[in-house]
């Protein structure tokens, strides 16, 4: 057949026409997989969204400081208090250290939660003392209000903790001039009136700064033969009380009963005359 002939010019033309759909029909599915890339790209970007939420939170939470109190030593054990603040308040307060073994698990078990609890309420160390608890009561307290200093000086003390938060953002001068010249003021000595028990008197002599107790002490107390081991083993014990409890409120020390409630009348009659 010539090179000319129509027939093969027409053969010719059909395979190029076949050959260019069948060119044509390859060519589309080679578009979904663009599409596919275009829509893989689009999860990366979802899951890049997803990771901004923990991120926002974790901004949120950096707000929340904890803050570790000293460890103070009672005579039944150390006591050391950490708090949780956030925002300048105390959000959470629990004790790391605490008295234990024998009675003083009980004692523990019975305080600690009430002076959290106490904490977290009144944004202070100006709490009450458990009853039956008297020496982690106060240990508490120490340890609670050394916290609240440490987070005062990083800027994170409670609005309640007061005067002393504000004169610290105020200046130098207020803190050095209004903090010493106070309690100078207000220090003083109230003696109670004499108690007299069955082994002989007990007077009790405070030194108090405004209204807490900050020594306490025997001037009078009953002394000759056992007496004289029994006032030197409960005296201290009781000075330590007085001025941990603040108040009258104080356990007496076991095998020294009448020495006991000679020293909380005389006590009472003391913080009387104080105003306390």
């Amino acid at each position: 057949m010539k090179k000319n002939h129509p027939i093969r010019r027409f053969v010719l033309a059909s395979a190029a026409t076949v050959s260019g759909i069948v060119l044509l029909l390859a060519l589309k599915p080679a578009s979904d997989p663009a599409a596919a890339s275009a829509q893989a790209g689009a999860v990366p970007q979802q899951s890049g969204a997803a990771q901004g939420a923990p991120q926002r939170g974790t901004a949120e939470q950096a707000g929340a400081a904890t803050v570790l109190g000293d460890v103070v030593q009672t005579e039944y054990g150390p006591v050391q208090v950490r708090l949780t603040m956030s925002g300048g308040k105390i959000t959470k307060a629990d004790a790391v250290q605490a008295p234990k073994g024998g009675t003083s698990d009980q004692k523990t078990a019975l305080s600690v939660p009430k002076l959290n609890q106490e904490a977290v309420t009144a944004q202070s160390a100006d709490i009450d003392s458990v009853s039956g608890a008297t020496y982690t009561s106060g240990g508490y307290k120490k340890s609670l209000q050394s916290a609240l200093d440490k987070a005062k000086k990083a800027g994170g003390a409670p609005a309640s903790s007061g005067s002393a938060g504000s004169s610290g953002s105020a200046g130098s001068a207020g803190s050095s001039g209004k903090a010493p010249a106070a309690p100078a003021a207000q220090a003083r000595v109230v003696t109670g009136t004499v108690s007299d028990t069955q082994y002989g008197p007990v007077q009790v002599r405070l030194t108090l700064s405004g209204k807490k107790i900050t020594k306490a002490e025997a001037v009078q107390a009953p002394k000759g033969g056992l007496s004289d081991q029994k006032t030197a083993l409960a005296v201290p014990k009781l000075n330590g009380e007085a001025v941990a409890a603040g108040s009258a409120h104080i356990d007496s020390v076991s095998g020294a009963t009448y020495t006991s409630e000679g020293y909380k009348e005389s006590l009472q009659s003391a913080l009387d005359k104080a105003g306390v």
